[in-house]
């Protein structure tokens, strides 16, 4: 009976995946908290550059959807792509990744 409710909610949750499609998660640092259920995530990348080869860092700011504001600035978090929540809203706050040090 375990494993057939394990291969129940697996093919549950491929199906509901493949119906959405694939959504891009990346993990980021939160800059800024000061909107209302909204936070900012700075996500790093490294690339290589095409003619010279050196690694190149690139920084991205995206707008999340934080249901409940429990995310402060400077934790690690993980966002996952969503259908538009706003007109700068394309992403939403899976989980905490790391909590931020507390510098009190």
């Amino acid at each position: 009976m375990g494993k057939a409710t394990a291969m129940t909610e697996n093919t549950q949750a491929t199906a509901t995946q493949e119906a959405r499609g694939f959504r891009r998660k990346i993990v980021g640092t939160v800059t800024s908290d000061k909107m209302d259920k909204t936070v900012v995530v700075e996500c790093v990348s490294r690339k290589r550059d095409a003619l010279y080869g050196k690694f190149v860092r690139t920084r991205k700011k995206f707008k999340a959807h934080d249901e409940k504001n429990e995310f402060k600035v400077g934790d690690l978090v993980e966002i996952e792509e969503h259908r538009p929540l706003s007109r700068e809203k394309r992403f939403v706050v899976v989980r905490l990744v790391k909590a931020a040090p507390d510098t009190k």
